[in-house]
């Protein structure tokens, strides 16, 4: 049987790569909502939902709306920050998927996601999945601000940050 080797110069830049194209895809819908597009708002997206719509109709027009769009704005620009830079890719993977779950669900129409084309997934269960596996790989330690910053001794004096970086 054939024994794939654990780390390669392909796997490392596979890796990056995933983690640099998840991070952009974050990053750039993150700078257009809060730089470009100031007044965007998910109220329209919340307003048509259909499976869900139980849970996300009542929050248009409410007074958690501006937190909503305050939380989308920055978790997607922080989101994608971090995976670009490749620091703290555990912590933002965690809400990245949370994200990508919350858009999954908005999205069902059960059992379609968006359109009649996609049964029961979608890419936003593709990105999670993604995700997932740059943070089981500890994407941040190739290339990445989560290697450098775990060996600055400085780290030694707040050991309890490690478990963010690792």
């Amino acid at each position: 049987m054939y024994a794939c080797p654990v780390d390669t110069p392909l796997r490392r830049a596979l890796i990056v790569f995933f983690r640099v194209a998840m991070g952009w895809t974050f990053l750039y819908a993150g700078t257009t909502q809060l730089f470009i597009e100031p007044h965007w708002t998910a109220a329209t997206f919340l307003a048509g939902t259909k499976t869900f719509h139980w849970l996300y109709a009542p929050l248009v027009g409410s007074s958690l709306m501006p937190l909503v769009d305050f939380c989308v704005k920055w978790g997607h620009f922080l989101i994608g920050l971090s995976l670009v830079s490749g620091l703290m890719v555990r912590v933002s993977g965690v809400f990245g998927i949370m994200l990508m779950l919350v858009y999954w669900t908005a999205h069902l129409n059960f059992p379609y996601v968006g359109s009649p084309l996609n049964f029961l997934l979608d890419e936003h269960m593709v990105y999670a999945g993604m995700i997932a596996y740059l943070m089981s790989v500890r994407a941040g330690h190739v290339f990445g601000l989560d290697g450098l910053v775990e060996k600055i001794s400085a780290m030694e004096n707040f050991s309890f940050l490690r478990p963010l970086l690792r």
